[in-house]
């Protein structure tokens, strides 16, 4: 029996991911800050539920060696994040830094944790929720698309060192989803100075979630990613981010950008 270490499974994707993975029979370490939240989930058979704040390094520590004390593990999915929404200049330092803790560093350190570990055994999987956001960018994102497409970035850096080992890394880019992302993981700021490109963009916003996806929907492209035994790095997850990302490789760079842009002007 495998199993699988998540992130940010106390809601929306990482919940249906720990669920989609219980289901198919695979054991389930589900981490969350608030495991409190997550009774229905513990009461599942085969998934333990630990605490974990991805932006504390230390509790990453002790968390990584009490899942490991739990038996093998055979993929960590990273999926722990939220959205930074606002114009640069309005943002405090407060909310840039944890945008930048949670949505990056976390990763990164839950990564590094595990390195060692799968290297021994000679396998082992990393597996990341990035976003459409990694792979294009929409206006009044720019810390939240700086994160996004720094794990993209990173992780196609990464697959060259660990593959090497017996490791894959892969990152799974969805568009919209249909939860309370918006309400529950998303944090921003305004300045009058750019009101109506945020008019704009949040009256966009609701047209675009029209086409999003369900959390289950995706979900079943982690564990596509998770079991396909492919070498592939990027999984586009959603037909609403399939689109923009093969509209993006057709255009070109620069005639997207234009192209795309005027819908939010």
């Amino acid at each position: 029996m495998k199993t699988i270490f998540i992130t940010g499974a106390s809601t929306g994707l990482g919940k249906a991911a720990a669920q989609l993975f219980q289901n198919n029979g695979w054991k389930v370490i589900a981490t969350m800050r608030n495991p409190e939240a997550a009774a229905d989930l513990a009461a599942l058979e085969n998934v333990t539920v630990l605490p974990l704040d991805v932006t504390d390094p230390e509790q990453i520590k002790s968390t990584v060696k009490q899942a490991l004390e739990l038996g093998d593990i055979d993929v960590v999915y990273n999926n722990a994040g939220y959205g930074l929404i606002g114009p640069l200049e309005a943002l405090s330092d407060d909310q840039i830094v944890k945008q930048l803790d949670t949505n990056l560093l976390g990763v990164i350190r839950v990564t590094q944790a595990f390195i060692p570990y799968f290297r021994e055994q000679k396998r082992g999987m990393f597996i990341s929720t990035t976003s459409i956001g990694g792979l294009v960018a929409f206006p009044l994102g720019s810390t939240y698309h700086a994160t996004k497409w720094a794990l993209e970035g990173w992780s196609e850096s990464l697959a060259f060192e660990l593959n090497t080992l017996g490791i894959d890394i892969k990152t799974v880019s969805p568009g919209g989803i249909k939860t309370d992302f918006v309400s529950r993981s998303l944090d921003s700021a305004s300045s009058p100075a750019y009101e109506d490109m945020t008019n704009s963009l949040f009256s966009k916003m609701e047209g675009m979630m029209e086409a999003a996806s369900t959390p289950e929907q995706i979900a079943a492209v982690v564990y596509e990613a998770a079991t396909d035994g492919k070498k592939q790095l990027r999984y586009v997850a959603g037909e609403d981010a399939k689109a923009i990302y093969a509209q993006r490789l057709e255009l070109g760079d620069e005639a997207f950008r234009e192209q795309f842009g005027k819908q939010f002007m």
